[in-house]
């Protein structure tokens, strides 16, 4: 079996809509289980997403939960998710990813050669679009 590595999101309380709106861009399947489905029926926590999993068809994993009880949500700066290639479908993510949040660099060619862009999405979460050879 081969290993993989992906990036698992935590949030405080939007991680289902975090995950659809990653839907509505990347498409595949996604799977959803909330704290109730595993024994937290009574507590206010019950709708929040224990784990959640979205596969594509482009072979993207991400994965992501809302904050457990007791464990501190401390958003930041401390992981950005890249995107790298030279598909134009990457242009088509840039733009749906900055709906309802921030560019930091506009997606435009740059003194390496290729087109790149960052932003951080609604979410919080910061993203790096790479149109090109570095990858």
């Amino acid at each position: 079996m081969a290993t993989r590595l992906n990036p698992y999101l935590r949030f405080d309380g939007t991680a289902r809509q975090a995950m659809e709106f990653y839907q509505s861009i990347f498409g595949g399947e996604l799977k959803i289980n909330t704290f109730g489905e595993f024994g937290m029926q009574d507590s206010p926590q019950a709708d929040q997403i224990m784990h959640a999993q979205l596969e594509t068809e482009a072979g993207y994993t991400l994965m992501a939960s809302d904050t457990p009880p007791g464990m501190p949500y401390n958003p930041g700066d401390t992981i950005t998710i890249s995107l790298s290639g030279d598909e134009e479908v990457l242009k088509e993510y840039f733009a749906k990813l900055a709906d309802g949040g921030k560019i930091g660099t506009p997606l435009e060619k740059q003194m390496w050669g290729d087109e790149y862009g960052d932003l951080t999405d609604k979410f919080g979460v910061s993203w790096m679009v790479n149109l090109g050879g570095l990858g």
